[in-house]
């Protein structure tokens, strides 16, 4: 690896030599540099005015940790222009050639550009918030501490890392400037989105909250950046004209990988689900050690987050039961399609999610109701009943299936999130994705559907009656 940065690192000075030489680029970040400072900084005052003037208290520390990151965000956006043109505006230009045809490897091709889109959009990034600082001090307003600083700047570098890493995948795999430039738009908005809550929690002064994102985001943008160097290849570059939108050809892929060479349900279930079975056994287990997690973190939030006395108390509890269970009724018998329609749509939510953030957001979304069993077994302990009883009467009789379930669709979303960012050789990342798509199709069909309607008929039918008999008193 570190042999390979020094040809990468030419292609970096080249590249950044040519931007700074290129007034069409340098003027318009500087003046972007420079007035938007200025505004921000009158805008503020503007608005803690008129928050005085009609008796809002608005403190300083409130609202210019947003405005400074603002500051920073908006000269990466157009820096992000350098980025998307890195690849395919070369290419438009007929100036990609002579790169591509030079003993470089494809990953310092890649690399180096990388690093040349990386640079002005940092330095961009920078200027503007030093100098954004500089004003405010001036008028001594507002200064922020140094860990509010280091985090700033820290959360600014993560988010151009990852719109930059996101614009060169988006250039090297598209075929115009056109359709780059539209693409660029599923980076900018989310990123401004994220830009927002990470300026809230900035205000709210929650360091463990501010480092697991940065974590995240570092995370996001190595994947990114895996993504990239793993599906670029020179040829397909140069000699890809058009991307077609062909569904037909999609279904027919995708139905292929889903079918397999199976003449029959039995022989499907046989052969290519086993297959697909076997090929996230590793995913799987990683869900199960997040699950266990979630469950020992759910345990420890009952220390914090304590139930009232007046709703469990020695009136409540009788003889190692609950007071009134027998009478309550958790479902009605004509409920089952409900429960099974909703755990679906968690899953199903869970893999869109994991989509937005190769399977990341799918872990958390799967892992919210195993917190709250966490929460409430530990609970019951502290009520002074037995948790292990618990567990067996509220969760055992539906979760012998829900949660292997639960499992196996994690790992399938882990593993179409994470295909894109694997090799695939030979097959464009379409074709890779379609592919881990037909695998997921598998298990949800073979697997997870089943599995959850037999849970939702076992939390209808035997769940509320086993809880009534070792509860009931």
């Amino acid at each position: 690896m570190l042999a390979d940065l020094g040809p990468a690192l030419v292609v970096t000075r080249r590249e950044v030599r040519d931007h700074f030489r290129d007034w069409r680029i340098l003027g318009p970040m500087l003046l972007l540099i420079l007035i938007l400072p200025i505004f921000m900084n009158y805008a503020s005052a503007r608005f803690l005015d008129f928050a005085d003037r009609y008796g809002a208290h608005v403190e300083a520390g409130q609202i210019y940790p947003f405005l400074l990151m603002v500051v920073g965000f908006f000269p990466i956006t157009v820096a992000l222009v350098l980025a998307l043109e890195s690849f395919v505006g070369e290419k438009e230009r007929r100036s990609l050639e002579p790169l591509l045809s030079s003993p470089l490897s494809d990953f310092q091709i890649y690399f180096g550009k990388l690093l040349a889109a990386l640079i002005p959009a940092l330095l961009a990034s920078y200027l503007g918030m030093i100098l954004y600082l500089f004003w405010i001090s001036l008028q001594g307003i507002w200064f922020p501490s140094g860990v509010q600083i280091l985090q700033i700047v820290a959360l600014a570098t993560a988010n151009s890392l990852i719109m930059v890493s996101g614009a060169v995948v988006v250039s090297s795999q598209t075929t115009s400037m056109r359709a780059a430039n539209l693409l660029a738009v599923f980076i900018i908005i989310p990123m401004a989105i994220l830009l927002q809550a990470e300026s809230a929690v900035i205000v709210w002064s929650n360091n463990m909250v501010l480092f697991l994102t940065l974590i995240g985001e570092l995370a996001v943008a190595v994947l990114l950046i895996r993504i990239g160097v793993a599906h670029f290849n020179r040829e397909e570059l140069i000699g890809r004209e058009f991307d077609s939108f062909d569904i037909r050809s999609g279904f027919s892929s995708f139905w292929k990988d889903f079918r397999g060479e199976a003449s029959s349900p039995w022989d499907w279930y046989r052969t290519e689900l086993s297959k697909t079975f076997a090929n996230i056994r590793m995913p799987a287990f990683l869900v199960t050690v997040v699950l266990v997690a979630g469950i020992l973190l759910g345990a420890s939030l009952a220390d914090q987050f304590v139930i009232p006395p007046e709703l469990i108390n020695d009136e409540t509890l009788q003889n190692g039961g609950i007071e009134g269970i027998q009478e309550f009724r958790f479902f009605d018998d004509g409920t089952i399609p409900v429960v099974w329609l909703g755990n679906l749509r968690t899953v199903f939510l869970a893999t869109f999610a994991g989509l937005l953030s190769f399977g990341v957001l799918a872990l958390i979304v799967m892992i919210v109701p195993i917190l709250f069993i966490g929460f409430l077994a530990a609970t019951t302990a502290s009520a002074g009943l037995s948790p292990m009883l618990f567990l067996l009467a509220f969760v055992l009789p539906h979760g012998i299936l829900e949660i292997p379930a639960l499992i196996i669709a994690g790992a399938a979303i882990l593993r179409l999130g994470a295909a894109i960012a694997s090799p695939a050789p030979g097959r464009s990342i379409s074709e890779a994705w379609l592919s881990a798509a037909a695998d997921w199709a598998k298990v949800m069909v073979g697997l997870v559907v089943p599995l959850l309607l037999g849970a939702a008929a076992l939390e209808v039918l035997v769940t509320p009656r086993v809880v009534n008999w070792l509860f009931g008193g």
